[in-house]
């Protein structure tokens, strides 16, 4: 690295583990660590003293945390996360736990916003402004960069939960989702693969006919993200993705939704080019982190 570069944190809050990295860009990777997630102070702590021999040196922080959080500035639980499942983290003020622990700026959104950046600054989508950027893992999140930052609102996006249409008939399972049963996320995620199947989607075979039903499902959502959002490319990650033929499937199935309702060519003839694989994998996460904190200097 050079002695000139300034130097950033970048951390994907998890709710199986937290990566913390100390850099400038993904071939400026200063320091590098991840730990499980356990329980908020016990995790702060180990995240504090990762970064601990760099504090005089950082310039900022960024955070993408697993959520819901609460991303209003004007709230009074504002960099809390809210309403978790996740053992011991309900209305855990992460943000002001971290501000406690180190004497740095720190800016914080989702994970899945904080991943959009990192593949609108040096991924899949750089430079292409609206993106978006949706995992499809243990959960279904994702998220949008408008005029080169997440998009924020009256609430953070739960792009997971948006209800899609599910034939019974077709699809007996009602849905893994503790509060709404059969939404995206209740019938597409990991944990709803493996509810569904019994086995994780990794062991599920290639040619198993439920890839089918999961590339529809997938290919619902992104049309309605089309439709509304307006994305000039959707990026896939998340560890469902790792079967690397469901994003022909999703394609096919997206174009044969929109039925040529949009005259536009990147749906049309150049559909491999608009809805892509991540690039930066596993790394978008903490990369992404380093990008908010970057983001996040420049409008200070």
């Amino acid at each position: 690295m050079k002695s000139d570069t300034f130097l950033y944190g970048g951390i994907e809050g998890g709710g199986t583990k937290f990566v913390c990295a100390v850099g400038s860009d993904p071939e400026n990777i200063l320091d590098e660590t991840r730990f499980p997630t356990t329980t908020p102070w016990e995790t702060i702590q180990r995240a504090g003293e990762f970064f601990a021999p760099y504090l005089g040196k950082l310039r900022a922080i960024g955070l993408g945390s697993f959520g819901p959080v609460d991303l209003d500035p004007g709230s009074h639980t504002y960099g809390f996360i809210t309403t978790t499942p996740k053992p011991n983290w309900a209305n855990t003020n992460i943000l002001g736990m971290l501000r406690q622990t180190l004497n740095v700026p720190i800016t914080m959104d989702m994970d899945v916003a904080a991943a959009a950046m990192g593949e609108f600054k040096w991924g899949a989508s750089k430079g292409l402004d609206p993106s978006l950027y949706l995992t499809v893992g243990t959960g279904i999140g994702g998220g949008s960069i408008v005029n080169g930052k997440p998009f924020r609102g009256l609430v953070s996006l739960e792009m997971g939960h948006i209800r899609i249409p599910h034939d019974p008939g077709l699809d007996p399972f009602p849905g893994s989702c503790p509060y709404h049963g059969d939404c995206f996320e209740g019938l597409a995620s990991g944990p709803a693969i493996q509810a569904r199947l019994g086995e994780r989607a990794e062991n599920i075979p290639d040619d198993d006919p439920f890839w089918e039903l999961e590339a529809g499902y997938i290919a619902l959502a992104l049309t309605n993200y089309i439709l509304t959002l307006a994305p000039r490319i959707i990026v896939l990650g998340g560890g469902v993705m790792q079967k690397s033929f469901l994003v022909g499937k999703i394609r096919r199935n997206v174009q044969e939704l929109l039925n040529s309702y949009l005259n536009q060519e990147m749906l049309i003839h150049s559909i491999d080019a608009y809805i892509v694989p991540a690039w930066l994998g596993s790394r978008s996460g903490v990369l992404g982190g380093i990008a908010l904190a970057m983001e996040a200097e420049q409008q200070t």
